[in-house]
């Protein structure tokens, strides 16, 4: 693979980081609102497979990534459980919605970045993305290490708070998770010839996990406390998600799986920090520390991406 397309791909992967860090925040304040974060969360996965509906079948990429998506599970060449990358995408979201108004961005940050580094070494190796099984170089061990280094450096203070170590058990979780939902996208992006039929893929089947969920909070808790909102800005959130899928479908056949995962962690941790400094809330605490651990972030990329090689 060559080292510009390894390198824009990086630069898609960091921009999709920092969308991802935007729809934390939007997901997060979504759920404080609504009093229920897996309310907020089939919201946003839900109004994503609306607008991917109606995108989808009005475009002739997208037709034509249905009917090779068809084809290819009918073949045996994809597999049905690689279809099944939503459900990582809808633990991911409902988490943005039941922490981050307790953690703050940047602690849910670090929570989804120490989860997400070791799980993107273990899918590379076993060979889950499209690029197969790609080995565990001294680069790519030293940049996941160092990305986990970066961000506990960033929100440290946080990290010493007992409440704050136990809730983030969720995104933790939750990016062990996304790791392996972006090599089966990419897998269902080359099967059907098309990210935006990948993402449709995603989002329908996330829709569906979290509406089971949804009806099972309902049948414990009883319906959500509060209400929608009407700032059209909190139902951002689906078309952010629309975006990112869509990219790391594109762009891990490029990257691989550690390496997509590293560049969207930079975008992610430098997206919180600019979050966190232009739009303070009670969670968050933007400092020294927190500039360096970004910047200790964007070498850590940089180290996996010019020591990444298949």
């Amino acid at each position: 693979m060559s080292t510009a397309r390894r390198i824009a791909g990086v630069g898609l992967a960091t921009a999709s980081g920092v969308a991802v860090a935007v729809q934390s925040r939007i997901n997060g304040e979504l759920g404080v609102r609504l009093g229920d974060g897996i309310a907020a969360a089939v919201v946003s996965f839900g109004l994503g497979l609306l607008v991917l509906l109606v995108l989808v079948p009005a475009t002739p990429g997208g037709r034509r990534g249905v009917a090779a998506l068809r084809t290819a599970l009918r073949g045996g060449t994809l597999r049905p459980w690689q279809c099944l990358g939503g459900v990582c995408g809808a633990f991911l979201v409902a988490t943005q919605g039941l922490t981050i108004g307790t953690l703050g961005v940047a602690v849910f940050t670090v929570a989804v970045v120490a989860g997400q580094s070791g799980s993107s070494l273990l899918v590379d190796r076993a060979g889950v993305g499209p690029l197969g099984r790609q080995p565990v170089t001294p680069a790519r061990l030293v940049g996941a290490v160092l990305t986990v280094l970066a961000v506990l450096l960033a929100v440290g203070d946080r990290l010493a708070d007992p409440g704050a170590l136990a809730l983030a058990v969720l995104p933790l979780l939750a990016g062990v998770g996304i790791a392996w939902q972006q090599a089966v996208n990419g897998r269902v992006r080359g099967a059907a010839g098309s990210a935006l039929t990948a993402t449709l893929v995603n989002f329908a089947v996330g829709t569906l996990a979290l509406l089971v969920t949804f009806a099972i909070d309902v049948a414990v808790r009883g319906r959500p406390s509060g209400g929608f909102p009407p700032e059209p800005w909190l139902y951002l959130g689906g078309p952010i998600g629309i975006l990112f899928i869509a990219l790391a479908a594109a762009i891990v056949r490029f990257t691989g799986v550690l390496l997509l995962g590293l560049a969207t962690i930079a975008g992610q941790v430098v997206g919180a920090v600019l979050l966190d400094l232009l739009l303070p809330t009670a969670a968050s605490h933007p400092g020294p520390a927190t500039l360096a651990g970004a910047a200790l972030t964007m070498v850590a990329v940089l180290v996996a991406a010019l020591g990444s090689r298949r």
